[in-house]
């Protein structure tokens, strides 16, 4: 029983030591998603923050201002969903091992 205890231990230990490296290499990972045919392009780096917006030329000529509202909004939110599903993932296989809820300790 202390064994496993012992071995949880150390992993924990491993995983706070990896942590800032991957939380890192997450901030400097960037996702970038589409709305509107292309019309609207939304990058957002790990920490979700939006760190480039492209608007096609013709979408300004033909979208009125809350159509091209809508399609920003979704561009972002579909980049942001994309490096949110990153970082879930990379944290879970950064805690694998562990019981569910241990590695929020960290």
């Amino acid at each position: 029983m202390f064994g496993d205890l012992g071995k949880m231990l150390k992993m924990a230990g491993e995983m706070k030591r990896r942590l800032p490296e991957l939380q890192e290499k997450l901030a400097n990972t960037h996702y970038t998603a589409q709305s509107g045919g292309g019309a609207v392009s939304a990058t957002v780096n790990g920490k979700l923050a939006l760190a480039d917006l492209r608007i096609a030329p013709q979408a300004l000529k033909d979208a009125d201002a809350e159509l091209l509202a809508d399609m920003i909004k979704a561009a972002v939110a579909a980049a942001q969903e994309q490096a949110a599903k990153a970082a879930a993932e990379a944290m879970k296989e950064l805690t694998g091992g562990l019981p569910p809820g241990l590695g929020d300790l960290l």
